[in-house]
């Protein structure tokens, strides 16, 4: 599916990286994953357990927003974008641009998260996903975007979106 820009969107450990990896390969799409460019700075403190300001996040955005506008056939991107500015943002990089938002609830997040740090998979610590959904700003109700129950099976999930894409 061409043309189509998407971003997979939610707090840590609601499944953006396997979602947003799923579409992309189902919609024959880049896939843009947004933790690979966060600078080693902003790895740094969330490793350690502190939680990214907006200056932290401010232009990590702006590569991400850069790496969207560079696909000229569309792509899919996963970034928790969990505030409206940040959002906002990235529009500004790619008009038209389209958001899945994962709902999940906090006990199921930090459950997942944990898993996967005490698995050694992930950078990002159980214990800043309170900071996440603190931070957090639903996208509901803003044009072009999906929100989707985290905790449905994939090929469900890919069967959503794919019915909410135009030409789907």
């Amino acid at each position: 599916m061409n043309g189509v820009w998407l971003v997979v969107m939610g707090v840590s450990g609601c499944g953006k990286s396997s979602l947003g990896a799923a579409l992309a390969v189902g919609f024959g799409l880049p896939l843009i994953e947004g933790d690979d460019y966060h600078p080693p700075a902003n790895v740094e403190k969330m490793s350690r357990g502190i939680a990214l300001t907006d200056a932290d996040r401010a232009g990590w955005l702006a590569t991400l927003g850069q790496k969207l506008a560079a696909a000229p056939q569309g792509a899919v991107l996963t970034c928790s974008a969990l505030k409206r500015s940040y959002r906002e943002q990235l529009r500004a990089a790619v008009p038209g641009l389209r958001f899945v938002f994962m709902e999940i609830e906090r006990a199921e997040s930090e459950r997942r998260v944990a898993a996967r740090a005490g698995a050694g998979e992930h950078m990002f610590p159980a214990s800043l996903v309170a900071n996440q959904f603190a931070t957090l700003e639903s996208p509901v109700g803003e044009p072009g975007v999906l929100a989707v129950d985290a905790t449905a099976p994939l090929g469900a999930l890919v069967g959503q979106v794919k019915a909410w894409l135009p030409g789907g």
